[in-house]
């Protein structure tokens, strides 16, 4: 089990320093104001009617970086940071959400598989390592033990395959709002420096999360593959 707790540390360790950092630049892009005077919202309806979207709304949700795109009911939910916030962060949040509304609109293929995936990565996530951990206990006394590790395992596969499918579109829905920033010269170049850097480090946010599910899915493979050669 050592290795298990090496991995999750250094996953940890990880996690937590590209989260810090986004944070560090998600706090400097906001000190640098908007030309435009343009609030999230404000980028947020604008880039909505340009894509022809009038059925999404944009609301105000609580919290830090608490920014995400619903699509059961077509809501762009920008934080309290971004909603109201004229700058270079809040332009880049507010508009990296609407690219979510925007590939919803479009039918984005990756976007509807991540969608069907949801349900079942969200139950596979929470059990999948109790039914390995179990399974491998039961495994020294049944050789039953090891189907229900391989039950877990494949658990543990969807809610990875949910991560990975989830880079395409975070990434997708990134290059939509800088693209469309740049090209409705919304932006001055100091401001999308900001907000193309700020979208930058919320991406790897997600592949340091799908490195990290990947590589436990590798050990709790290699883990059940030895204890059924015993």
């Amino acid at each position: 089990m050592m290795g298990y707790y090496l991995i999750i540390g250094a996953l940890t360790l990880v996690s937590w320093l590209v989260s810090w950092q986004l944070k560090r630049k998600f706090k400097h892009y906001s000190q640098v104001h908007l030309r435009n005077n343009m609030s999230g919202a404000e980028i947020a309806e604008k880039m909505l009617h340009d894509n022809g979207i009038y059925d999404v709304k944009v609301i105000s949700t609580p919290g830090m970086l608490t920014d995400h795109y619903n699509p059961m009911n077509k809501t762009v939910n920008l934080s309290e940071g971004v909603y109201n916030q004229r700058n270079a962060a809040a332009a880049a949040v507010a508009a990296h959400e609407v690219g979510h509304a925007v590939q919803h609109a479009q039918a984005y293929k990756w976007l509807t598989m991540r969608s069907k995936l949801v349900p079942i990565a969200s139950v596979s996530s929470n059990f999948s390592t109790f039914l390995i951990m179990g399974g491998l206990i039961l495994s020294a006394m049944s050789s039953f033990g090891i189907y229900v590790a391989i039950a877990g395992l494949i658990m543990s596969a969807l809610a990875t395959l949910f991560t990975i499918i989830t880079l395409p579109v975070e990434y997708d829905a990134s290059n939509r709002a800088l693209a469309w920033l740049k090209n409705k010269n919304m932006l001055a170049p100091q401001e999308y420096a900001g907000a193309e850097d700020s979208l930058k480090w919320a991406a790897r946010t997600y592949l340091v999360a799908a490195l990290g599910s990947l590589a436990m899915l590798v050990y709790w493979a290699l883990k059940i593959a030895a204890a059924s050669r015993e």
